[in-house]
């Protein structure tokens, strides 16, 4: 007598990157379980952000409500943004951020990459720096220590991107140097940078580089911070552009050398060129690393954006709803961070494609 039996579920409808997810009854019970938890938990969390949630409002509305109380970024939203930096400021901080903005845009496209961009970013941040303090322009002044809000954390980031990337390529040449003093010069920066962490390189910044300032010297906690900054990230990207150099054959150099080329010809039209490709996602990476390291200036007492973040939930107007400003911060971080590694896959295979062509 013939006995029946159960078939395993097939799934050759499916593409083959999901198959094995349905192939056989464990595998199909434990997807279908976590598919349940996941629309549940999805659920929950619309209803939480948007279907309860408040959006204008005070704090008795929204203690009334169940949902998250966005009422209470839209309030802060000012302070997000400009920090402690005086009122009459403010436009100039917008202006300042509109035009770091635009800069960055053009910069993602390569038909503007060149000299005149190189040029473009040295005359902005010079301008910037000097048009947010409005001293030399007749300007309301805006000091240093009042900067805080969203502008430090661009404006770290920025400046920190800016002077580290040529600071890198420095230290990475020099470390690869035939001369044995540049040579251990740039191992001992890169490595003793590269072995603490970017916190104490923060402190001695702020701690001990006033010790060593002739007597009537001061230099703003912001700024020492900018230089911790572009230390650190130099170190990183100094082991980086290495990597990109090393992995450039030798018989470029041969080539290029072949063509009576100079060792800055060679240099600047063969070599670099094919090393900073190579590891273009590297180099991604660090500044991501950056970007949201800058969180960490709140030790030494600048205000970023989670500064304020911070500094927002002490109000005692709006007291418990630290949630919805860690969920807003990381929102924003992982808006910058995730736009960046796109535009990073995307420079990667467009490159790639006009290699093989």
């Amino acid at each position: 007598m013939e006995t029946a039996s159960l078939s395993r579920p097939t799934a050759g409808w499916l593409p083959e990157r999901l198959r094995p997810l349905f192939s056989g009854w464990a595998n199909l019970a434990i997807t279908a379980a976590c598919t349940a938890f996941s629309l549940w938990l999805a659920a929950k969390l619309y209803a939480w952000s948007w279907a309860e949630a408040v959006f204008h409002g005070d704090a008795a509305a929204c203690r009334a409500a169940s949902g998250a109380c966005w009422a209470f970024i839209a309030d802060k939203l000012d302070f997000f943004i400009f920090g402690f930096v005086p009122e009459e400021a403010h436009w100039r901080v917008v202006l300042a951020l509109c035009l770091i903005g635009a800069l960055i845009a053009a910069s993602l496209y390569r038909a503007f990459w060149g000299r005149s961009l190189l040029l473009a970013w040295v005359a902005l941040l010079v301008f910037t720096a000097l048009f947010l303090q409005g001293s030399a322009f007749g300007l309301t002044p805006a000091p240093l220590r009042t900067w805080s809000g969203l502008v430090v954390t661009v404006w770290i980031a920025v400046v920190a991107l800016a002077t580290a990337y040529p600071l890198g390529l420095i230290l990475a040449l020099g470390r690869l140097s035939q001369m044995r003093v540049v040579r251990l010069l740039s191992i001992a920066w890169i490595e003793l940078v590269r072995g603490v962490p970017l916190i104490s390189i923060l402190f001695l910044a702020s701690i001990m580089v006033p010790l060593f300032l002739p007597e009537g010297v001061e230099l703003e906690v912001l700024v020492r911070a900018q230089v911790g900054f572009t230390i650190f990230g130099s170190a990183y990207l100094a082991e980086i552009f290495r990597a990109g150099l090393q992995s450039v054959p030798q018989g470029q150099s041969e080539g290029a050398s072949s063509l009576a080329l100079t060792r800055w010809q060679t240099l600047r039209l063969v070599i670099l060129p094919q090393a900073l490709k190579a590891v273009i996602p590297a180099q991604v990476n660090t500044f991501i690393m950056i970007f949201k390291d800058t969180s960490l200036v709140l030790v030494i007492g600048v205000f970023d954006l989670l500064g304020t973040f911070k500094a927002s939930l002490s109000d005692p107007a709006w007291l418990g709803f630290s949630t919805e400003a860690y969920v807003a911060g990381a929102i924003f971080y992982f808006a910058v961070c995730f736009g960046m590694s796109l535009y990073s896959r995307h420079l990667e295979t467009a490159l790639s494609r006009e290699h093989r062509k």
